[in-house]
Protein backbone atom coordinates (compact mmCIF):
# COMPACT_ATOMS: atom_id res chain seq x y z
CA UNK A 1 0.00 0.00 0.00
CA UNK A 2 2.81 2.19 -0.13
CA UNK A 3 1.77 5.37 -1.74
CA UNK A 4 4.10 7.65 -3.87
CA UNK A 5 4.18 11.75 -3.03
CA UNK A 6 3.92 12.69 -6.41
CA UNK A 7 0.32 12.26 -6.41
CA UNK A 8 -0.06 14.78 -3.24
CA UNK A 9 -1.91 17.87 -3.94
CA UNK A 10 0.29 21.23 -3.06
CA UNK A 11 -0.74 24.06 -0.52
CA UNK A 12 2.26 25.29 0.84
CA UNK A 13 -0.10 27.09 3.12
CA UNK A 14 -1.92 24.45 4.88
CA UNK A 15 -0.62 22.64 8.08
CA UNK A 16 -1.53 19.01 8.46
CA UNK A 17 0.80 17.08 11.17
CA UNK A 18 -0.21 17.12 15.05
CA UNK A 19 3.40 16.39 17.03
CA UNK A 20 3.80 15.39 20.58
CA UNK A 21 5.90 16.22 23.35
CA UNK A 22 9.09 14.25 24.91
CA UNK A 23 8.67 16.53 28.48
CA UNK A 24 6.68 18.97 30.56
CA UNK A 25 8.44 21.58 29.28
CA UNK A 26 9.52 22.31 25.40
CA UNK A 27 13.02 21.72 24.15
CA UNK A 28 15.26 24.10 21.64
CA UNK A 29 14.52 20.62 18.83
CA UNK A 30 10.71 20.68 19.38
CA UNK A 31 10.63 24.80 19.21
CA UNK A 32 12.26 24.26 15.84
CA UNK A 33 9.88 21.45 14.89
CA UNK A 34 6.48 23.70 16.00
CA UNK A 35 7.52 26.47 13.88
CA UNK A 36 8.00 24.15 10.71
CA UNK A 37 5.05 24.93 8.30
CA UNK A 38 3.53 21.56 8.22
CA UNK A 39 3.06 21.28 11.37
CA UNK A 40 -0.75 22.37 12.84
CA UNK A 41 -0.88 21.24 16.23
CA UNK A 42 0.32 19.52 19.12
CA UNK A 43 -1.28 16.69 21.34
CA UNK A 44 -0.29 16.44 25.29
CA UNK A 45 0.10 13.53 26.81
CA UNK A 46 0.95 11.77 30.03
CA UNK A 47 4.07 12.65 30.43
CA UNK A 48 3.71 16.36 29.58
CA UNK A 49 1.54 16.96 32.88
CA UNK A 50 2.46 17.26 36.25
CA UNK A 51 -0.97 19.76 37.47
CA UNK A 52 -2.74 22.67 36.32
CA UNK A 53 -0.78 25.67 36.60
CA UNK A 54 2.62 23.48 34.77
CA UNK A 55 -0.06 22.60 31.94
CA UNK A 56 -0.96 26.34 31.26
CA UNK A 57 2.72 27.28 31.53
CA UNK A 58 3.31 24.51 29.13
CA UNK A 59 0.75 25.81 26.57
CA UNK A 60 1.99 29.37 26.48
CA UNK A 61 5.72 28.01 25.90
CA UNK A 62 3.53 26.24 22.78
CA UNK A 63 1.41 29.42 21.90
CA UNK A 64 4.45 31.53 22.08
CA UNK A 65 6.18 29.49 19.12
CA UNK A 66 3.01 29.84 16.99
CA UNK A 67 -0.66 30.78 18.14
CA UNK A 68 -2.02 28.90 15.21
CA UNK A 69 -1.46 25.31 16.28
CA UNK A 70 -4.02 23.67 17.68
CA UNK A 71 -3.65 22.45 21.46
CA UNK A 72 -4.89 18.77 21.91
CA UNK A 73 -5.65 16.05 24.60
CA UNK A 74 -7.11 13.12 25.28
CA UNK A 75 -9.21 13.27 28.03
CA UNK A 76 -12.20 11.03 27.95
CA UNK A 77 -12.35 10.11 31.84
CA UNK A 78 -11.59 6.40 32.95
CA UNK A 79 -8.56 4.88 32.08
CA UNK A 80 -8.03 7.83 29.15
CA UNK A 81 -7.73 10.91 31.38
CA UNK A 82 -4.47 12.92 30.43
CA UNK A 83 -4.96 15.86 32.58
CA UNK A 84 -5.65 14.45 36.31
CA UNK A 85 -3.81 16.51 38.99
CA UNK A 86 -5.80 19.59 39.87
CA UNK A 87 -8.69 18.06 37.59
CA UNK A 88 -11.93 16.10 38.16
CA UNK A 89 -11.61 12.77 38.03
CA UNK A 90 -14.23 11.56 35.26
CA UNK A 91 -15.76 8.25 35.34
CA UNK A 92 -15.31 6.03 32.31
CA UNK A 93 -17.70 6.34 29.53
CA UNK A 94 -19.55 2.97 30.20
CA UNK A 95 -21.03 3.83 33.84
CA UNK A 96 -22.82 6.54 31.99
CA UNK A 97 -24.27 3.32 29.90
CA UNK A 98 -24.74 1.02 33.13
CA UNK A 99 -26.90 4.41 34.20
CA UNK A 100 -29.06 4.29 31.37
CA UNK A 101 -30.30 1.25 31.95
CA UNK A 102 -32.15 1.97 34.82
CA UNK A 103 -32.00 5.94 35.05
CA UNK A 104 -31.84 6.67 31.38
CA UNK A 105 -33.06 10.23 31.76
CA UNK A 106 -30.32 11.15 34.70
CA UNK A 107 -27.52 9.19 32.36
CA UNK A 108 -28.32 11.76 29.61
CA UNK A 109 -28.18 14.65 31.34
CA UNK A 110 -25.29 13.28 33.51
CA UNK A 111 -23.54 12.83 30.08
CA UNK A 112 -24.10 16.43 28.74
CA UNK A 113 -22.85 17.63 32.22
CA UNK A 114 -19.95 15.71 31.73
CA UNK A 115 -19.15 16.98 28.18
CA UNK A 116 -19.89 20.39 29.33
CA UNK A 117 -17.17 19.96 32.59
CA UNK A 118 -14.80 17.92 30.58
CA UNK A 119 -14.57 20.60 27.88
CA UNK A 120 -14.83 23.44 30.39
CA UNK A 121 -11.85 22.26 32.38
CA UNK A 122 -9.86 21.38 28.83
CA UNK A 123 -10.38 24.82 27.94
CA UNK A 124 -9.59 26.76 30.45
CA UNK A 125 -6.47 25.56 30.75
CA UNK A 126 -5.44 26.66 27.64
CA UNK A 127 -6.28 23.25 25.53
CA UNK A 128 -8.10 23.44 22.32
CA UNK A 129 -9.63 20.04 21.66
CA UNK A 130 -10.03 16.85 23.55
CA UNK A 131 -10.55 13.87 21.11
CA UNK A 132 -14.44 12.87 22.46
CA UNK A 133 -16.17 11.17 22.58
CA UNK A 134 -15.50 7.44 21.58
CA UNK A 135 -18.63 6.39 19.34
CA UNK A 136 -17.21 2.24 19.20
CA UNK A 137 -19.24 -0.22 20.69
CA UNK A 138 -18.33 -1.48 24.03
CA UNK A 139 -18.36 -5.15 22.56
CA UNK A 140 -16.65 -7.64 25.23
CA UNK A 141 -14.27 -8.92 21.98
CA UNK A 142 -12.55 -5.20 21.83
CA UNK A 143 -9.29 -5.12 23.72
CA UNK A 144 -8.68 -1.35 23.15
CA UNK A 145 -12.23 -0.17 23.52
CA UNK A 146 -13.68 -1.39 26.89
CA UNK A 147 -15.00 0.84 29.09
CA UNK A 148 -13.99 4.05 26.95
CA UNK A 149 -17.50 3.27 25.26
CA UNK A 150 -20.80 4.48 26.35
CA UNK A 151 -22.37 0.89 25.89
CA UNK A 152 -22.86 -2.16 23.61
CA UNK A 153 -26.03 -1.29 22.16
CA UNK A 154 -25.55 1.55 19.08
CA UNK A 155 -28.50 3.03 19.55
CA UNK A 156 -27.87 4.11 23.20
CA UNK A 157 -24.44 4.99 22.68
CA UNK A 158 -26.08 7.28 19.87
CA UNK A 159 -27.91 8.95 22.44
CA UNK A 160 -25.56 9.17 25.09
CA UNK A 161 -22.95 10.92 22.54
CA UNK A 162 -25.68 12.97 21.51
CA UNK A 163 -26.00 14.72 24.55
CA UNK A 164 -22.24 14.69 25.32
CA UNK A 165 -21.56 16.13 22.16
CA UNK A 166 -23.84 18.92 23.38
CA UNK A 167 -22.47 19.11 26.56
CA UNK A 168 -19.19 20.13 25.03
CA UNK A 169 -20.83 22.55 22.43
CA UNK A 170 -21.87 24.82 25.50
CA UNK A 171 -18.55 24.72 26.74
CA UNK A 172 -16.98 26.18 23.28
CA UNK A 173 -15.32 22.90 22.62
CA UNK A 174 -15.46 21.02 18.56
CA UNK A 175 -16.77 17.36 18.85
CA UNK A 176 -14.44 14.79 17.56
CA UNK A 177 -15.86 11.12 16.89
CA UNK A 178 -13.89 8.06 17.54
CA UNK A 179 -13.08 5.57 15.74
CA UNK A 180 -15.03 5.27 12.46
CA UNK A 181 -16.69 2.89 11.31
CA UNK A 182 -16.30 1.49 14.39
CA UNK A 183 -13.49 -0.02 15.98
CA UNK A 184 -15.16 -1.84 18.71
CA UNK A 185 -16.31 -4.72 17.11
CA UNK A 186 -12.69 -6.79 16.39
CA UNK A 187 -10.20 -8.10 18.93
CA UNK A 188 -6.94 -6.90 18.30
CA UNK A 189 -5.59 -3.15 19.21
CA UNK A 190 -4.00 -1.49 16.65
CA UNK A 191 -1.59 0.12 18.76
CA UNK A 192 -0.27 -3.33 18.74
CA UNK A 193 -1.28 -5.35 16.06
CA UNK A 194 -3.05 -5.15 13.11
CA UNK A 195 -7.03 -5.73 12.88
CA UNK A 196 -9.28 -7.48 10.53
CA UNK A 197 -13.37 -6.70 10.88
CA UNK A 198 -14.39 -9.66 8.51
CA UNK A 199 -18.39 -8.63 8.50
CA UNK A 200 -19.51 -7.28 5.31
CA UNK A 201 -20.37 -3.46 4.77
CA UNK A 202 -24.26 -3.65 5.73
CA UNK A 203 -23.50 -5.23 9.02
CA UNK A 204 -21.08 -2.34 10.07
CA UNK A 205 -23.77 -0.05 8.43
CA UNK A 206 -26.44 -1.66 10.80
CA UNK A 207 -24.52 -1.69 13.84
CA UNK A 208 -21.10 0.04 14.48
CA UNK A 209 -21.84 3.18 11.92
CA UNK A 210 -25.39 4.04 13.56
CA UNK A 211 -23.76 6.47 16.01
CA UNK A 212 -21.99 8.14 13.74
CA UNK A 213 -23.97 8.30 11.40
CA UNK A 214 -26.91 9.65 13.59
CA UNK A 215 -24.59 12.26 15.08
CA UNK A 216 -23.78 13.25 11.41
CA UNK A 217 -27.03 13.72 10.68
CA UNK A 218 -27.61 16.02 13.97
CA UNK A 219 -24.77 18.05 12.83
CA UNK A 220 -22.99 17.09 16.42
CA UNK A 221 -19.51 16.33 14.89
CA UNK A 222 -17.18 18.41 14.03
CA UNK A 223 -14.31 16.48 13.09
CA UNK A 224 -14.14 12.59 13.10
CA UNK A 225 -11.10 9.77 13.47
CA UNK A 226 -11.28 6.98 11.59
CA UNK A 227 -10.06 3.45 12.63
CA UNK A 228 -6.77 2.04 11.38
CA UNK A 229 -8.54 -1.38 11.07
CA UNK A 230 -9.09 -3.68 7.89
CA UNK A 231 -12.87 -4.04 6.43
CA UNK A 232 -11.29 -6.40 3.63
CA UNK A 233 -15.02 -7.22 2.47
CA UNK A 234 -15.16 -3.35 2.10
CA UNK A 235 -12.00 -1.80 0.83
CA UNK A 236 -8.40 -3.30 0.55
CA UNK A 237 -6.75 -0.44 3.10
CA UNK A 238 -7.64 0.02 6.60
CA UNK A 239 -9.80 3.20 7.24
CA UNK A 240 -7.57 5.83 8.03
CA UNK A 241 -6.06 5.34 4.37
CA UNK A 242 -9.27 4.57 2.41
CA UNK A 243 -10.38 6.72 0.01
CA UNK A 244 -13.49 4.32 -0.56
CA UNK A 245 -14.74 5.07 3.69
CA UNK A 246 -13.71 8.39 4.10
CA UNK A 247 -14.91 9.82 0.44
CA UNK A 248 -17.46 7.46 -1.06
CA UNK A 249 -19.13 6.47 2.05
CA UNK A 250 -18.33 9.50 5.12
CA UNK A 251 -18.13 12.21 2.75
CA UNK A 252 -20.51 10.98 -0.47
CA UNK A 253 -23.27 8.76 1.41
CA UNK A 254 -22.96 10.01 5.19
CA UNK A 255 -22.76 14.02 4.02
CA UNK A 256 -19.95 14.55 6.94
CA UNK A 257 -18.62 18.06 6.06
CA UNK A 258 -16.30 18.38 8.83
CA UNK A 259 -12.07 17.75 9.42
CA UNK A 260 -10.72 14.17 9.80
CA UNK A 261 -8.44 13.37 11.97
CA UNK A 262 -6.32 10.25 11.03
CA UNK A 263 -5.26 8.17 14.40
CA UNK A 264 -1.65 8.01 15.60
CA UNK A 265 0.52 7.07 12.14
CA UNK A 266 2.68 5.42 14.25
CA UNK A 267 0.43 2.90 15.46
CA UNK A 268 1.43 -0.69 14.57
CA UNK A 269 -1.85 -1.15 12.02
CA UNK A 270 -1.11 1.75 10.22
CA UNK A 271 2.59 0.27 9.21
CA UNK A 272 0.22 -1.53 6.19
CA UNK A 273 0.60 1.75 4.28
CA UNK A 274 4.32 1.83 4.41
CA UNK A 275 6.82 4.09 6.25
CA UNK A 276 6.49 7.21 7.96
CA UNK A 277 5.71 9.69 5.07
CA UNK A 278 3.62 7.22 2.94
CA UNK A 279 1.66 6.75 5.53
CA UNK A 280 1.50 10.57 6.12
CA UNK A 281 0.36 10.86 1.81
CA UNK A 282 -1.58 7.85 1.77
CA UNK A 283 -3.88 9.31 4.39
CA UNK A 284 -4.23 12.70 2.99
CA UNK A 285 -4.79 11.11 -0.38
CA UNK A 286 -7.34 8.59 1.21
CA UNK A 287 -9.43 12.05 2.72
CA UNK A 288 -7.72 12.96 6.11
CA UNK A 289 -6.58 16.47 6.69
CA UNK A 290 -4.96 16.51 10.07
CA UNK A 291 -2.53 13.78 10.83
CA UNK A 292 -1.09 12.56 14.50
CA UNK A 293 2.72 11.32 14.42
CA UNK A 294 3.37 10.69 18.13
CA UNK A 295 5.36 8.88 20.28
CA UNK A 296 7.90 8.58 17.49
CA UNK A 297 10.41 11.96 17.20
CA UNK A 298 12.39 10.44 14.11
CA UNK A 299 8.81 9.50 12.57
CA UNK A 300 7.23 12.66 13.30
CA UNK A 301 10.12 14.87 11.79
CA UNK A 302 10.48 12.44 8.68
CA UNK A 303 6.16 13.40 7.85
CA UNK A 304 6.99 16.68 8.56
CA UNK A 305 10.05 17.31 6.28
CA UNK A 306 7.87 15.12 3.83
CA UNK A 307 5.04 17.41 3.79
CA UNK A 308 7.06 20.74 4.27
CA UNK A 309 8.41 19.85 0.61
CA UNK A 310 5.13 18.19 -0.60
CA UNK A 311 2.21 19.70 1.85
CA UNK A 312 -1.31 18.52 2.07
CA UNK A 313 -4.72 19.99 1.99
CA UNK A 314 -6.48 22.26 3.45
CA UNK A 315 -8.03 22.60 6.71
CA UNK A 316 -9.47 25.84 8.63
CA UNK A 317 -7.73 25.09 11.65
CA UNK A 318 -9.68 27.90 13.73
CA UNK A 319 -12.94 26.15 13.45
CA UNK A 320 -10.90 23.60 16.11
CA UNK A 321 -9.97 26.17 18.41
CA UNK A 322 -11.60 26.40 21.72
CA UNK A 323 -14.06 29.15 22.94
CA UNK A 324 -13.37 30.21 26.53
CA UNK A 325 -16.55 30.91 28.23
CA UNK A 326 -15.53 30.41 31.77
CA UNK A 327 -12.19 31.05 33.87
CA UNK A 328 -11.12 28.71 35.92
CA UNK A 329 -11.68 30.11 39.18
CA UNK A 330 -15.49 31.20 37.36
CA UNK A 331 -15.09 27.38 36.67
CA UNK A 332 -14.97 26.80 40.42
CA UNK A 333 -17.16 28.17 42.20
CA UNK A 334 -19.77 27.43 38.65
CA UNK A 335 -23.08 25.85 40.35
CA UNK A 336 -23.43 23.52 37.77
CA UNK A 337 -20.15 21.75 38.42
CA UNK A 338 -20.77 21.48 41.80
CA UNK A 339 -23.94 19.84 40.94
CA UNK A 340 -21.69 17.67 38.74
CA UNK A 341 -19.11 16.60 41.35
CA UNK A 342 -22.20 16.01 43.77
CA UNK A 343 -23.47 13.63 41.62
CA UNK A 344 -20.11 11.96 40.44
CA UNK A 345 -19.82 11.07 44.26
CA UNK A 346 -22.92 8.98 44.22
CA UNK A 347 -21.94 7.22 40.76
Amino acid sequence: MKTSNRHLLVNPMSGNVIVDLAGTTITDDERRLLAQPAVAGVILFARNVIDRPQVIQLVQSISAVRSDLLITVDQEGGRVQRLVTGYTQLPASCRLGELYQNEPEQACQLAEDLGWLMASEVIASGIDLSFAPVLDLGLPISQVIGSRAFAEQPETVATLARRYCLGMKQAGMATVGKHFPGHGSVAADTHHSIACDDRPFAAIKQADMLPFNNLIKQQLLDGIMPAHVLYPQVAAEPAGFSHHWLKTVLRESLGFTGVIFSDDLTMHAASQAGDYPSRAVQALNAGCQLLLVCNNPEGAQAVVSALNTHSGVAVNIEQLKGQRKLSWAELLEHPRRLTIHSQLENL
